[in-house]
């Protein structure tokens, strides 16, 4: 099941390398798989192909969380959040500052702009 999709995505990577959302697509199917390493790979590849793809940043950071890279996951949302403020992408911005202030363990009470 998922080793079809994944195969049909990295089909479609070949053809179109440079596509942010097959490159997320293939990033997410590796997460699905728990294939964590390569999931890492994929992300690197979008943010630095593609850094303007505010999509990438909440599930890049949540996979860093959840393998205990605390510190990268929030180097990764604070990213995001000035992506998203960028393109003027006011819910990802929202979803953004939620897991940040998660991982730094401000309250939803308390929640300043501190990025």
């Amino acid at each position: 099941m998922s080793t079809n999709r994944l195969d049909q995505l990295l089909n479609f990577l070949e053809t179109t390398p440079d596509d942010p959302f097959i490159l997320y697509a293939v990033a997410s199917e590796y997460m699905k798989q728990k294939n964590f390493p390569k999931a890492l790979d994929y992300f690197r590849e979008l943010v630095g192909k593609r850094p303007d793809y505010v999509g990438t940043y909440y599930h890049y950071g949540k996979l860093q969380e959840q393998l205990g890279n605390e510190d990268e996951a929030i180097a990764i949302y604070r990213q995001g959040m000035h992506v998203a403020t960028k393109a003027n992408d006011l819910h990802a911005l929202a979803e953004l500052q939620a897991v940040y202030n998660a991982v730094l363990g401000i309250e939803p009470d308390d929640e300043e702009d501190e990025w």
